[in-house]
């Protein structure tokens, strides 16, 4: 539920944040926030397991999750959005 709450939260800011932006910087900026959150929901659903195998990976897709959010956000910034 606390989750629920936070990402709800976080939309209703990023609408906020986004009324300067271009569609094309909202797009990469929602698709960033998506694989942070996803990445986050990833480790603590391996934080949570039992074994030891699939802790690692789900440890292993929350990183790729959160290298696929820092390329979305640099290829944004390096093309101008």
């Amino acid at each position: 539920m606390k989750k629920i709450m936070l990402v709800a939260a976080a939309a209703g800011l990023l609408s906020v944040a986004a009324c300067k932006n271009t569609p094309t910087d909202n797009a990469a900026d929602a698709a960033s926030d998506n694989l942070e959150m996803l990445a986050d929901n990833l480790e603590a659903q391996a934080e949570n397991t039992s074994n030891e195998a699939v802790a690692a990976d789900l440890m292993n897709a929350s990183e790729n999750a959160e290298d696929a959010s820092d390329a979305i956000e640099n290829a944004a910034e390096h093309n101008g959005m």
